[in-house]
């Protein structure tokens, strides 16, 4: 299980606000977080993934303690069993699929078995530039799963995306972490699109939790 409590204080335009969020997410559950741009949605996923520190708190995964505001505890990144799947998805433009994937771990054997849950196995040796929208998103999220992570990260990870390939793709995220069964966490504008993928949703406003769009489904 995840569990977390964070405080961070942010700046969006001229107002200040603090982000400030507790909650538990069950293991094999799929958690979908949007709200209004500057909402603190993104930083709630670099505190997650260990890429910034919470000014306090505490984050709890399957037991083992990455963020300890009080006791000055913080596990980077890389010491964190975490995938994550940004906006831009940030591709390495000199690397094939194939090499994607193997660059977060060096397994070819796990690295093909990714490639065909993605429906990615022809496009192995092509290059990013050579990669249709889709394609570069998923090979992102092969990239993410090949270390074998605890928890996943998906930061708007369709909105670069035309709806219908939008809708397709969401369909194979929702299947993928299904068939993993690994913990996911999404962040979307879209609160059709959180409802329709993900187990469960909630929505921010300036950093705190609106208890008015929670669900669980």
């Amino acid at each position: 299980m995840l569990r977390f409590y964070l405080k961070k204080k942010l700046t969006a335009g001229k107002k200040s606000f603090d982000l400030e969020l507790e909650y538990d997410l069950p293991d094999g559950s799929f958690l979908g977080v949007r709200g209004p741009s500057g909402s603190g949605k993104t930083t709630l996923i670099r505190c997650l993934a260990g890429l910034e520190r919470p000014d306090d708190g505490r984050i709890e995964m399957g037991g083992e303690l990455w963020f300890d505001g009080r006791r000055r505890i913080f596990a980077p990144a890389r010491r964190r069993r975490v995938g994550v799947v940004f906006q831009d998805y940030a591709l390495f433009p000199n690397m094939t699929v194939l090499g994607n994937v193997l660059y977060a771990r060096a397994d070819v054997k796990r690295a093909r078995a990714l490639l065909e849950l993605t429906r990615l196995t022809e496009q192995a040796e092509q290059f990013p530039r050579e990669l249709s929208g889709g394609q570069r998103q998923r090979t992102a999220l092969a990239r993410a799963l090949a270390r074998e992570p605890e928890l996943l990260l998906l930061d708007e990870p369709l909105s670069s995306l035309d709806e219908e390939l939008r809708e397709s793709l969401g369909d194979d995220l929702a299947r993928i972490q299904r068939e993993t069964r690994i913990t996911a966490i999404m962040v979307s504008h879209s609160r059709a699109e959180t409802r329709r993928l993900c187990t469960e949703t909630l929505e921010l406003r300036a950093g705190r939790l609106d208890d008015d769009n929670l669900s669980v489904y």
